[in-house]
Parts: structure tokens; sequence; C-alpha cells
């Protein structure tokens, strides 16, 4: 897999950073569509919950890289927790990252950072099992 040693929640951060900076009369807040459901209630989704959700989706492939342990998932882990840290870096200092958005933006990056701990410290370990005849010399039994 060609993207193990990228962290994929950067493109959700780059997504938001380009809009909130190049795009800045859009809230994350405004509805954008309305949709009527079969129960009556209208249901409707702003571009924040959209971003989130497609983060949600890309949280779930970082999960799967973070199954395989070898030099380049630790070096995607590493650059997920400096991703990590760059975040919080804007959130606490950069106007336009204070949102809501940005905040769950940043809570799904912190749960990727955990994540990967966890994955490094429960990944299953090469096992190698000897047989019963190479641990004890076979007993001759006379009759």
């Amino acid at each position: 897999m060609f993207l193990v040693g990228f962290p994929l929640l950067i493109i959700p951060f780059a997504i938001y950073n380009m809009i909130a900076f190049l795009l800045p009369g859009i809230t994350w807040s405004q509805e954008i569509i309305r949709v009527q459901l079969m129960s009556g209630a209208d249901w409707s989704c702003t571009p924040g919950e959209l971003l989130i959700a497609f983060a949600a989706v890309v949280l779930w492939f970082e999960m799967i890289k973070a199954m395989r342990i070898n030099s380049r998932s630790i070096i995607d882990h590493l650059l997920s927790t400096l991703l990590f840290i760059g975040m919080t870096a804007e959130f606490l200092l950069v106007k336009e990252a204070a949102s809501g958005t940005f905040f769950l933006l940043l809570v799904i990056s912190f749960v990727d950072v955990v994540g990967g701990f966890t994955m490094i410290r429960v990944a299953p370990r090469p096992v190698t099992v000897e047989s019963a005849d190479a641990v004890a010399p076979p007993v001759n039994a006379q009759v």
C-alpha cells in the first residue's frame, strides 16, 4: 500500500484550511442542503458536518493502516502525531481555526494518534513455536 507512510487525516485538515483561508465568507454552520425524510422531519446538512463525516471515514482508513506494524507504519504514526501537534497549535493560535468543525477535526486527529499508540502496543508479535521433539530428546521405551 503506497499510502502507508502518509497520514491521511492531512486531507480534511487541508480542505478546512483551504476553505477557511481562501473563501473567508463561507461559514461552517450555513445550511447547504435540506432533505425531507419519510417521517416528515427535515434534515439539513452543513459544510462542517460533511467535512466531519469525511474525516470519520478517513479515520477508519487510518485505523486499518495502523493494524500493520512495520517501519513505515511507525513513520506514519510519527507523522500523524506531528499533524496533531500542528493542528493543536493552529486551534490555539489562529482565529480562523476557532470553530466547532476544526475542534472536531482535532478530536478525530487525537483519536488517530491514541489509536496508533494502542495498535503499536497491542499488535501481535511474531511467535516461534518449537515442536516437542526439539525441546526434549525422545525417550526410548524398552519392552
